[in-house]
């Protein structure tokens, strides 16, 4: 159930393992419905896609964009402040995704039904294995108590837009308004379009008046605020002059992701505060690990038992630090009154256990000709990383970085 990341992948790692699976994904949207814009990910991901199946690794990595350097913009009472940090990413359009995994899917004789609604598991066919991948909100787990379902919402209103200001690097933008500070962080995510999640506290939001349903001004409103780091391009939600669609984070975790023969995968398992970054990634390894163990043990049970044994403890430190992060930006306003450079290092150290001279390689990277050296070290790092895994030329994401 669910034909995001985690329900796809899965059924393109077990076909892979053994042909004669028969497997069918069920979605309740069409195919070309999505939510959200572009997904972030790192080396790790693709390193894991290449040795799963390169086929489709490839496919994602040459639909995907390249950004360097972080920047983390403060306009507050002091004026606009900058502070920078090192590395380097990728992101893809969701929708672009969905296509590569869907499409490699059917080719591996997968069934993919769109369109196909269920309200209630039994009225499915008899299967050996129900995979519930149908996200944070999943029908399959919300039918059983057995998981041990506990959902903590987040105190943070935040809203998914895209904006067709095409930054060129990942952008913090913290913005201190009448009603207290609110900022957004955007990233590439196509040619031409970024994401941009806009996020705030409770009395920001509601001092800005943006808790209005029916706020039609709510977009113009958000790029008022933001209008310098737009550089005066729009902001664009999910329908054409649409208001934008609020809600705060559900933080979910059960106590077992296993109950019969129905397993739970990606958000429906678990999930991760977007500030961390690791949703699709986290997705894509629990359906790798599942059908794995699906492969080794012969008996469904012993497979799932394993699964969730392995997968279980390797999330709880994650789950951890993204729960963390969460709670840093919910309390942001006791640190957003540094100045933009102490800001940031307690942004960038905000999920502890950093290694002592990090906060010396963060005042060194605020200096323009440390910044360029460590992008031409990365330059060298992805070409050595991108070697290793056996991308070809014309498969490397397009890059949009400072270097380009």
């Amino acid at each position: 159930m669910g034909a995001g990341p985690a329900g796809l992948y899965f059924a393109i790692s077990a076909k892979l393992r053994d042909a004669g699976h028969e497997i069918t994904v069920y979605d309740r949207d069409p195919p070309a419905a999505t939510y959200g814009w572009g997904v972030v990910y790192w080396d790790d991901l693709l390193d894991v896609l290449y040795r799963n199946d390169p086929e489709s690794a490839r496919e994602v990595t040459a639909r995907s964009v390249l950004w360097q350097d972080q920047e983390v913009r403060v306009h507050g009472s002091g004026g606009e402040q900058t502070a920078y940090f090192g590395g380097y990413g990728y992101s893809i359009s969701r929708s672009a995704l969905l296509e590569v995994l869907a499409r490699r899917a059917a080719q591996l004789g997968v069934d993919v039904q769109y369109g196909h609604r269920v309200a209630d598991a039994s009225t499915l066919p008899e299967a050996d294995l129900l995979v519930a991948a149908d996200g944070a909100n999943s029908r399959i787990r919300g039918q059983s108590a057995a998981f041990g379902t506990h959902i903590e919402v987040g105190l943070n209103p935040y809203t998914w837009l895209g904006t067709d200001q095409a930054f060129r690097s990942f952008v913090f933008d913290f913005e201190r308004t009448r009603a207290g500070w609110i900022w957004f962080h955007a990233y590439p995510s196509v040619a031409g379009i970024s994401t941009c999640i806009v996020e705030c506290s409770p009395q920001t939001w509601h001092g800005l008046g943006l808790d209005v349903p029916a706020h039609d001004q709510g977009m113009r409103l958000l790029e008022d605020i933001f209008h310098r780091a737009l550089d005066g391009h729009r902001l664009i939600s999910r329908s054409r002059d649409a208001s934008p669609h609020w809600q705060r984070f559900a933080h979910v975790t059960n106590k077992t992701w296993y109950q019969g023969t129905t397993v739970l995968v990606g958000d429906a398992a678990h999930t991760t505060h977007f500030t961390l970054g690791s949703g699709t990634r986290l997705a894509i390894i629990d359906a790798i690990v599942l059908a794995h163990s699906l492969q080794e043990y012969l008996d469904v049970e012993d497979a799932l038992r394993e699964y969730d044994r392995h997968r279980r403890a390797e999330l709880h430190p994650v789950q951890a630090a993204a729960r963390t992060s969460m709670a840093w930006f919910e309390h942001l306003d006791q640190y957003a009154d540094r100045d933009a450079v102490a800001f940031a290092h307690a942004m960038s150290v905000r999920h502890g256990g950093q290694n002592p001279w990090h906060h010396q390689l963060h005042l060194a990277t605020q200096i323009a000709a440390v910044r360029t050296a460590r992008r031409a070290f990365a330059t060298g790092q992805r070409w050595y990383l991108a070697r290793r895994r056996g991308e070809g030329r014309g498969n490397q994401p397009r890059q949009t970085g400072p270097d380009r």
